[in-house]
């Protein structure tokens, strides 16, 4: 069923509960894992996925379609994923102690690069990818993830993010550098 259709059957009246059905079913699994990459935590992005589709129920009725539906509906997930963050930081303190080094960070990154670890693991590799995308700014960890998971279009991040396309490749492209480096041991 294509957007419009879905959007034509949620406003034939009887038909909402069906429409916003074959809609969550359609955008269910890309929202989620849109939403995974930022909160990184499995029932965080359940708790954000269900808000998200409970502001989409709201508001779908007054949707005008003056961008593509699933531009709007990322831009509810991004802006109840900042949301949730935003909360979650204000309650929440970290603390690093630097004489706890746990088995991943026995090795620094650059021993993988230099070749002085015997074993590489795909799994290791996955997780220090995801190490390095935690340490980037907000900003610039939602702009790799969207680009880089999700191959968006620098113009389709624009309508989702209102930002212009060359602040998005400028974003991109530092965090690519700050991942790089990350990588490399010479953060």
């Amino acid at each position: 069923m294509t957007d419009k259709e879905l959007l034509e059957l949620f406003h034939t009246g009887p038909q909402k509960e069906r429409a916003f059905t074959f809609l969550v079913e359609k955008y269910q699994q890309k929202i989620y894992w849109h939403i995974r990459r930022m909160v990184k935590s499995h029932s965080d992005a359940d708790d954000v996925m269900q808000n998200t589709f409970v502001k989409i129920w709201h508001g779908l009725e007054n949707f005008r379609a003056e961008s593509q539906l699933f531009t709007w509906l990322y831009r509810i997930a991004t802006n109840e994923t900042i949301t949730f963050l935003n909360q979650r930081n204000k309650r929440i303190t970290i603390a690093f102690e630097s004489d706890n080094t746990s088995d991943e960070d026995k090795y620094s990154p650059a021993d993988y690069v230099k070749g002085e670890s015997h074993q590489i693991d795909s799994e290791d590799v996955l997780m220090r990818l995801q190490k390095a995308i935690e340490t980037l700014p907000e900003k610039q960890r939602l702009v790799f993830n969207l680009r880089y998971y999700d191959e968006m279009p620098y113009e389709q991040m624009s309508e989702i993010l209102d930002t212009s396309v060359g602040a998005l490749k400028a974003s991109y492209h530092h965090a690519a550098q700050k991942i790089e480096k990350f990588l490399l041991g010479e953060v």
